[in-house]
């Protein structure tokens, strides 16, 4: 099989099952929503904001090294496996001891039982990566698909029983840890693996130059992503953060279903061609071009249905989050560049330099929040947009400057998608104008249905029926699989 037949296999699997497991998760968000309030998932992201954060500092981003390592031996895994697991129990350890502090922080007491229980998975990760590791880097993303759309269901199936049963804020905590004991369960079976304790500094040291840029690199994205969370957590208590957390989920959805899934093939075929800046060259446009083409028009969609998307799927007392919703989801033209550009700049073994441009976004986005929060959530959500739209350009000037690439480049690697999805606006703009000016309130879900098809119809058919050229050979396998044309 080719690299570009591996890429396309990969990323249909990976994007099939996020699409599956997504929807699926979508679905069960839903009724969550209806059964619990938003102060149950301000708390849920209040104590993920610590756990998220330490668990990249857990893995010390020798995983993404032993992925873009030319050789790997199962002796390198279990030092992996081993160095994780140790860096693990001491975290559970500190959370442990800190958690009352913590509780005592935010002034709500039930965060310390909280913190202590959802710290456990820094216990169940190493088995998780130990095998999850293999996978990526034999590229057999089948099997990773369907083990989380199997996670995904059976945690998300426990969530909604939990919550029905009155278990508040525990239903998200108790249902995560199942997901992830029965992922670490299952993927053990799937590799020729089996974990134990082994440790060779040698062997740690050799990785760890790569990994430690990695892990620099997510900590200082992380950070960027969950300041605002952390300010309006503070400053706005529960209820604001999981408004906000609602609407940022949601305009993220494209980002998570297919943009997040493909990184992986992509940034191990850019690592397998790391010498060959040609390669490279092409792949990042590529990844841009079909970026724009699959996800653009849904991101735009979300931000112009906003309001009545929301009130429709989780009801009125979340209208508000269609606030950071409308603001945020037009980022995704930035997403469909900078992730590209990031896996640009991890294949060449230029992660330092990302880190550089996050940490100077993350100074941008804490600013702009502690200006924006006493704004509400359309201040925290411009703080972010800013903050993005700087990090974004600097990452394509340093992918554009590894491989040789130019603006002009981008511009015309862009621009049928850019003209497509003006047609698609075009077309909401006119339903909007032709249907009565109270529907979006008063008929919510026969506007969200004419609106939908309107903008879906006019986007397919632009795709179909422009001239070929302008997207390559997507177009045409398209008509091809639908018999359209010759």
């Amino acid at each position: 099989m080719s690299l570009g037949q591996s890429i396309r296999s990969s990323s249909k699997w990976l994007v099939g099952s996020a699409l599956a497991g997504q929807g699926m998760q979508f679905a069960i968000g839903i009724v969550l929503a209806r059964l619990l309030v938003p102060a149950d998932f301000g708390m849920l992201v209040t104590v993920q904001m610590f756990t998220g954060f330490v668990g990249l500092v857990a893995s010390g981003g020798l995983g993404q090294a032993l992925i873009r390592a030319r050789d790997a031996t199962e002796r390198d895994f279990q030092v992996v496996f081993t160095t994780q697991i140790g860096i693990g129990v001491a975290i559970y350890l500190v959370f442990f001891l800190i958690a009352p502090w913590f509780a005592d922080w935010f002034g709500q007491l039930l965060y310390r039982e909280l913190l202590r229980v959802s710290a456990l998975t820094f216990l169940i990760r190493p088995f998780q990566n130990l095998h999850n590791i293999w996978l990526q880097r034999h590229m057999r993303f089948r099997e990773l698909s369907r083990l989380g759309v199997l996670t995904a269901f059976i945690a998300g199936c426990s969530s909604v029983a939990m919550a029905a049963g009155g278990f508040g804020v525990w239903s998200l905590v108790l249902s995560g840890l199942l997901g992830g004991t029965l992922s670490a369960l299952i993927v053990s079976r799937l590799t020729p693996l089996r974990a134990r304790l082994l440790f060779d500094a040698t062997i740690v040291r050799q990785h760890s130059a790569f990994g430690l840029k990695m892990t620099g690199n997510d900590l200082v994205g992380y950070l960027s992503s969950q300041t605002s969370n952390f300010i309006v957590t503070k400053m706005g208590g529960p209820v604001m953060v999981g408004l906000f957390n609602k609407g940022d989920s949601l305009a993220k959805l494209p980002f998570n279903i297919i943009s997040a899934q493909i990184y992986a093939p992509i940034f191990r075929a850019m690592s397998a061609e790391q010498d060959s800046a040609d390669r490279i060259h092409y792949l990042f446009h590529r990844a841009i071009s079909l970026l724009l083409l699959y996800t653009l028009p849904l991101y735009l969609g979300l931000a112009w249905l906003a309001e009545p998307l929301i009130v429709t799927l989780y009801g009125q007392k979340w209208a508000d989050a269609a606030i950071p919703l409308e603001i945020l989801a037009p980022l995704g033209l930035l997403y469909c560049i900078g992730h590209p550009a990031g896996a640009v700049l991890g294949a060449t073994n230029r992660a330092g330099r990302e880190a550089l441009v996050q940490t100077a976004a993350w100074g941008v986005v804490a600013i702009g929040c502690l200006i924006g929060v006493s704004h509400g959530l359309a201040g925290v959500a411009i703080a972010i947009a800013v903050s993005q739209l700087y990090s974004t350009s600097h990452m394509y000037l340093l992918a554009r400057k590894a491989v040789g690439a130019r603006t002009r480049e981008l511009l015309r690697t862009a621009a049928p998608a850019l003209l497509l999805n003006a047609l698609m606006l075009v077309a909401l703009w006119s339903v909007e104008r032709l249907l009565p000016a109270d529907m979006p309130k008063s008929s919510p879900v026969l506007y969200l249905m004419a609106s939908a098809g309107a903008g879906g119809l006019v986007y397919c058919a632009g795709f179909l029926l422009m001239p070929a050229r302008f997207f390559g050979d997507e177009s045409l396998r398209w008509r091809r699989m639908l018999r359209i044309g010759r």
